[in-house]
């Protein structure tokens, strides 16, 4: 079957070619997104704020870029095995799905109780959480609300931009199909509690890690399907065979390309990927990859498996140990990951102290995580024993500042960061940033050029930390003069950190980017508010 889907140009400007998805064989070398090296010009903003997590939108810099990670919440876990019909002490999700219902106007989690089917928590606040007990879902009086024949991972996406309310909620559960052959079972629901199971729509999930995501850019439907590949030999590193993730995409759930997702291989490993125990020990392997649009790009979290002796008698040293990483797409396809290995570097961590709550094997949750106010809320699973061992499994949250996966940094030293050439509609100019110098910006055209009166000396400087602040200029009341046509930002700071900036057309800042699991306060899947 061909690729129903052709060239178009994305909402930042980008290409994509006639060909896509890219059909390509496993490689473990390190790819650079084209959209790096050549990237469009203009590039256009008009869509969610603009984050600074690689160097798409900069032309030169002397700020130094800075990764940040979430901060764990003091009173994780926030869900545990506590009630039945919670089975041999899991209440985790893997990955189903943590969201905010704007209609209901609750948090709630679809998560994985142990006994292979689908149960749900719900909470006013998101920290402390209920499991209430129905008397018409799958099994009465429980909170287990869709029942799946011996389970493995599972997707729950709330889709708020489907017209039809009754599939708001859309669940992608994998199942033993037969012997070594796995199922995607599809069923959707109206509040997430009451479940229909769409028997046509049924689908290879190739291997049973495998997870569902929506990415609204290109309005497609995209499996992150695991599979075990074989990574060629490169200068650095030995071939080896390797946990991995392959894609297919839908526009429908109907129609899928590849229908079998192994002839597209995805993203996995590469060579810059540390061994986790340093020299001799054991190389990363992606157990999953969960994947949630937010404001104007795909953020990915990454599970890296990394195992011992145990399993591979080649590597001498190695913690077994599941950590979250991050990384991010801006074409929907291919990665880049600012920061790589576990540990210190792992974005989530786990502990390797048997016992704890969060030792040993952390996953991620569908939907990714949401946004409250001025914070980023993931949800996260942990296990008290090391694989093939669960123990007790729990849920926990950790918090990072809004867009604060990386900033762009000055110290006392002023210093500067221009953009590439860029191309606007909107009418006000926002920043999100900490600073406790100065931060003033400048618009150029495209030759570098100062369009009056939008010059450094004319900018209002910022000392304020805010994730949602304004930058004005003297006799101007806004920046739409500059607008439609090519310009470069060119922002000058000293003692702080730069997170993103954005324009719009809304005066109180809204983005009309995407938020991920969505959060209190926002009524779609979209920023459509600022500081309202």
């Amino acid at each position: 079957m061909r690729n129903l889907h052709h060239a178009s140009t994305l909402h930042n400007g980008i290409v994509l070619p006639d060909a896509w998805p890219p059909l390509r064989a496993p490689t473990q070398a390190v790819i650079i997104p084209a959209y790096l090296t050549d990237p469009p010009r203009p590039i256009l903003i008009d869509i969610g704020r603009q984050l600074f997590v690689d160097d798409f939108l900069i032309e030169r810099t002397s700020l130094s870029r800075t990764t940040h990670r979430p901060k764990f919440y003091g009173g994780n876990p926030v869900l545990a095995p506590n009630l039945a019909p919670d089975h041999r002490g899991f209440a985790m999700p893997y990955s189903d799905g943590v969201w905010y219902d704007p209609d209901d106007k609750i948090f709630k989690m679809f998560y994985f109780a142990g006994s292979g089917n689908l149960s749900y928590a719900c909470s006013f606040d998101g920290l402390d959480w209920t499991k209430p007990r129905f008397r018409d879902t799958a099994f009465r009086n429980t909170n287990t609300v869709l029942q799946i024949r011996a389970r493995d991972a599972a997707t729950v996406w709330m889709d708020l931009l489907d017209l039809d309310r009754t599939k708001k909620f859309k669940a992608f559960a994998v199942y033993p199909l037969a012997e070594d052959k796995w199922n995607f079972q599809i069923s959707f629901s109206a509040d997430g509690i009451h479940w229909a199971r769409q028997p046509g729509l049924e689908t290879d999930a190739s291997g049973d890690r495998s997870t569902v995501f929506y990415n609204p850019f290109r309005r497609v439907w995209v499996k992150s399907a695991r599979y075990n590949a074989v990574l060629p030999e490169t200068p650095e590193r030995r071939h080896r065979t390797s946990r991995s993730r392959c894609y297919s995409e839908s526009p429908d759930l109907a129609t899928w390309y590849p229908a079998n997702p192994k002839e597209c291989f995805w993203t996995g490993p590469d060579v810059n990927d540390p061994p986790y125990a340093g020299d001799g020990g054991a190389y990363p392997e992606l157990y999953n990859l969960d994947v949630t649009p937010y404001e104007s790009l795909l953020v990915g979290l990454f599970s890296w498996w990394n195992p011992g002796p145990t399993y591979d008698s080649t590597f001498r040293a190695g913690p077994n140990i599941v950590e979250l990483g991050v990384g991010f797409s801006r074409d929907g396809f291919f990665w880049s990951r600012p920061a790589r290995g576990g540990d210190l570097n792992a974005f989530i961590p786990s502990t390797d102290v048997p016992g704890t709550w969060n030792a040993f094997n952390t996953q991620s949750a569908g939907g990714g995580f949401l946004v409250v106010r001025d914070e980023l809320w993931f949800y996260f699973s942990g296990r008290t024993l090391q694989k093939p061992l669960s123990g007790v499994a729990s849920t926990g949250l950790a918090t990072l500042r809004r867009d604060g996966f990386c900033s762009m940094d000055a110290l006392h030293t002023e210093g500067v960061l221009t953009t590439r050439v860029l191309q606007f509609q909107g009418s006000h100019f926002f920043v999100n940033v900490n600073c406790k110098g100065t931060l003033t910006a400048e618009i150029l055209d495209a030759d570098g050029r100062v369009i009056p009166p939008f010059s450094r000396q004319s900018s209002h400087p910022v000392s304020v930390n805010s994730t949602l602040q304004r930058m004005t200029w003297h006799n101007a009341g806004d920046v739409s003069i500059a607008a439609n046509r090519p310009v470069r930002i060119r922002f000058y700071l000293t003692d702080g950190s730069l997170y993103s900036f954005w324009i719009t057309r809304n005066p109180l800042g809204a983005s009309f980017g995407y938020v991920a699991g969505g959060g209190p306060r926002f009524s779609t899947s979209i920023d459509t508010i600022g500081g309202q």
